[in-house]
């Protein structure tokens, strides 16, 4: 199981203003996604949620691009299974690759709930439905919030590249 080993993550996100980015293909996959979310983010206390919908995966990383200079995190939520063509290495890497690229130049958090699998039945066993046997929507926005709060109080600390030193 892929979960096996995952962090137990309770956090204190009361405050935080988050958006949800999440695609429109797989109805009963992306509404698990969305729900898990909603109660990862419930759980930490966030409530000033804004939800976004696009039409794919492919379509994430722009809108995370967009809404991350306003929100404290974004979590991006999709859902790319195999086909018989390269289309599912195309669409993963530009998703995976676009989400990094947010995070790292925004220096906001990307709770990243996308999944990447072989069959619809591995999708829905991760989607945080009753059947489920992972949540996948509630780990991205647990995530995304957990990391806001360990920048937050590191925030004074020097970054290793700064030219002040220390004396």
């Amino acid at each position: 199981m892929s979960g096996h080993g995952a962090p137990t993550l309770a956090v204190d996100g009361a405050g935080l203003k988050v958006a949800v980015v999440a695609s429109s293909w797989h109805d009963t996959v992306m509404d698990g996604l969305l729900a898990g979310a909603a109660r990862g983010l419930a759980d930490a206390g966030v409530t000033d949620v804004t939800t976004v919908r696009v039409p794919g995966t492919f379509e994430l990383p722009v809108a995370a691009a967009r809404l991350a200079p306003d929100h404290d995190a974004v979590v991006a939520l999709g859902v790319v299974i195999r086909g018989g063509t390269p289309h599912f290495e195309y669409v993963c890497q530009a998703a995976t690759v676009g989400l990094t690229e947010v995070a790292v130049r925004s220096g906001t958090p990307v709770g990243f709930g996308v999944l990447t699998c072989d069959t619809e039945e591995q999708a829905l066993d991760r989607a945080g439905l009753p059947h489920s046997a992972e949540d996948k929507g509630h780990e991205a926005a647990t995530a995304a919030v957990a990391t806001v709060v360990a920048l937050s109080t590191h925030h004074d600390t020097p970054h290793p590249d700064s030219k002040d030193e220390q004396h």
